[in-house]
């Protein structure tokens, strides 16, 4: 429930409270209020100078005290202070309702919130009346919660803020913010710590990788000049193009040759048209007819 529901519940309550002048006026109006539908917050109520009027009152004194225990007590609170008001039906549902919301508040442990333990702190004498009042707040819209009447406990996820600050608690409420902080702080400083480690991890890997690629540029780049310097080597180390040109002139030497000689024997055709003989044959010719021009 939002406390703004709450709070306009108590509006009419609190406007009466101004013309209750008398002690009997101011008595029944916190009857009324405490037993009001949707009534959950009743600090502004307590504040009228016509129902502070009956703190220490006598006679009514004792619905001043009770009001304070709608206020912030809890069942248990009521039983244990003598001399207030029996409470009606309706008062004590709603008291218990409010209890309820406390004791989920201040729960640390599942444990808190079985069905034993909950009876024993509500006063209730069985477990299907802790199950209707559970399913009452559920459906007012106190609480969120969920029954396990297996496992005997009761499951709450969110309580709503209904329930009004005791005096003095200002202290403790500021202890318990500064213990939250305290661990916030010491959470977001792990988390810092966690990042930082994370960070440097990366870095580390980063320079790693890098210096791998450096590596491996590197071992390309001789690899590359290694090779174009071995281009014109052979497979011992020696140099082999200057062997291979060598080799091939005598192989065109070998075969004029043989095409001089070939035309010598067959007769073949002449190298020029003056006659000139090719080859062997035409040396002989040549000093036959240098020999025949000397005669």
């Amino acid at each position: 429930m939002d406390q703004s529901l709450a709070l306009n519940a108590l509006a009419p309550f609190v406007a009466l409270a101004k013309s209750a002048t008398s002690s009997r006026a101011a008595a029944d109006l916190i009857t009324q209020a405490t037993s009001a539908q949707n009534t959950y917050v009743f600090a502004e109520l307590l504040q009228q100078p016509n129902v502070r009027s009956l703190q220490g009152h006598e006679q009514y004194g004792g619905h001043y005290e009770l009001l304070k225990c709608f206020a912030w007590g809890t069942w248990e609170e009521y039983k244990a202070t003598s001399n207030l008001p029996d409470l009606t039906d309706a008062q004590a549902l709603k008291l218990r309702l409010l209890s309820l919301l406390t004791i989920a508040s201040s729960s640390s442990t599942p444990s808190d919130l079985t069905y034993v333990s909950l009876c024993h702190h509500l006063d209730l004498a069985s477990p299907i009346d802790l199950e209707h009042l559970v399913t009452q707040a559920i459906y007012s819209n106190l609480l969120a919660a969920t029954l396990n009447p297996a496992a005997q406990t009761v499951v709450i996820t969110s309580v709503s803020p209904l329930r009004d600050l005791a005096p003095g608690s200002i202290g403790s409420m500021m202890a318990e913010l500064e213990a939250w902080s305290s661990r916030c702080e010491g959470v977001l400083g792990d988390l810092e710590a966690e990042i930082a480690k994370v960070r440097a991890e990366a870095a580390k890997r980063s320079a790693g990788e890098r210096k791998t690629e450096r590596q491996v540029r590197a071992v390309t780049d001789d690899d590359k000049k290694g090779g174009s310097g071995l281009g014109g080597m052979g497979r011992g180390g020696h140099n082999t193009r200057g062997g291979r040109k060598d080799y091939d002139e005598d192989l065109d030497d070998e075969d004029g040759m043989d095409v001089d000689g070939g035309m010598g024997a067959g007769g073949g055709k002449k190298r020029s048209a003056g006659g000139g003989g090719g080859g062997f044959s035409g040396l002989m010719k040549g000093f036959g007819s240098g020999r025949s021009g000397g005669r």
